[in-house]
């Protein structure tokens, strides 16, 4: 079945339907990651996305239900130059296709995605259309009248069955990152609890959970818009984690950056990824602002300003801050290599600690070990 990918420039592509029929709209933007297909779609932080994948295929070795980051596909449709109608993987308990379509998602193949990333590199994230029932005219109009990132409350991408299914989740055996392959002999079992954690959710991915665990942390998963009071009150937490999410910082409420203030100010160790880190920032008086065309792929450069060395980082980032407009006590301890924007942050006086990418993911040799370590250093001090 014939498709059409149309952006708001005007600019049409057309190829064969992926997945589910009909039509879907969301911010266009390219990720340059090889594999993680699965785990991308189904982040949180893709919400309100249309992944453009700039390696040739995808869903060559299918989907394991056990690698979702969330109960189902996240991004608002899908575009792939090919997707494999053969997959091999012992673990995977369906083709892609078909799952797409179980989910009712929308996506379209055929089309040349390096192409389309060069074209967004050049012009910026934009707005788009996939359909399979439009004319390209329809589709041009669709995508013109999409809602943007821009302005979105990150919590209204939120939704509470995640965090229901994340809090109820066994771990063992279950993602255990930052393990090498040749230590895989002790993965059905878990540390113990050395600490609870409050976890404010911005839409938490199931990783992060499963790895704050992993390293012996109990996970207490609240709304983002819990009371400063309710969590310092009971004395019960060593540490507050602001996860990542989708959306526009800037368009989180008063309340929310309020209470982050609060929590962070009482002298509680405040820890964040993604929109974590931007939603830290925002509380105590930075700004942010829309990157031209994002952080999207498994292979984003991050230089720690403090010993010289680079991590290769995943990201998938729409916004990010602005290092001029930090209050003094805030300090950038690591920046993004592509375009020097800030990538981690840390406070002064303050056990606080925030990052622009996801440390529970594997990107580089050696993973993030170091940021959990950072976090019970804080912990334990």
């Amino acid at each position: 079945m014939k498709a059409i990918l149309a952006l708001e420039d005007g600019t049409v592509y057309e190829g064969s339907a992926i997945g589910a029929t009909g039509t879907a709209t969301g911010e266009l933007c390219f990720n340059t990651a090889v594999a993680g297909y699965q785990e991308l779609i189904t982040d949180p932080a893709t919400r309100g996305l249309i992944p453009v994948m700039t390696y040739p295929l995808i869903g060559n070795y299918g989907i394991c239900t056990e690698d979702n980051e969330s109960t189902r596909p996240q991004a608002n449709a899908l575009v792939v130059t090919e997707l494999a109608r053969l997959h091999c993987n012992w673990r995977a308990n369906t083709d892609m296709g078909s799952w797409m379509q179980q989910f009712n998602m929308v996506g379209i193949e055929g089309v040349d995605c390096r192409a389309i990333a060069t074209h967004l590199r050049e012009n910026g994230s934009m707005r788009a259309c996939v359909s399979t029932e439009l004319s390209a005219d329809a589709a041009v109009a669709a995508a013109q009248a999409a809602p943007t990132l821009a302005g979105t409350d990150p919590l209204s991408y939120v939704c509470t069955d995640d965090a229901a299914a994340i809090q109820g989740r066994d771990l063992r055996g279950w993602k255990l990152p930052n393990k090498t392959v040749g230590d895989m002999t002790n993965y059905t079992e878990l540390p113990a609890v050395i600490g609870k954690i409050a976890v404010l959710n911005f839409g938490i991915k199931f990783s992060t959970i499963a790895t704050l665990r992993q390293h012996g942390y109990e996970c207490d998963i609240l709304p983002a818009t819990t009371a400063a009071d309710a969590i310092l009150s009971g004395k019960e937490y060593k540490a507050v984690f602001l996860s990542d999410g989708a959306g526009d910082p800037a368009a989180l409420s008063p309340e929310v950056l309020a209470n982050i203030k609060a929590i962070a100010g009482s002298g509680m160790p405040v820890f964040g990824t993604g929109m974590g880190h931007l939603a830290l920032a925002k509380a105590f008086g930075a700004a942010t602002r829309q990157l031209p065309f994002g952080h999207h792929g498994a292979n984003q450069p991050v230089k720690d300003e403090r010993i010289g060395h680079v991590l290769i980082t995943s990201q998938n980032e729409s916004f990010t801050v602005v290092a001029e407009s930090l209050p003094a006590e805030l300090e950038v301890i690591q920046t993004n290599m592509n375009d020097n924007t800030v990538a981690a942050l840390r406070h002064k006086e303050l056990p606080i600690f925030t990052v622009q990418y996801q440390p529970a993911d594997i990107a580089g040799p050696k993973g993030y070990d170091s940021y959990f370590t950072e976090i019970t250093k804080m912990i334990q001090a």
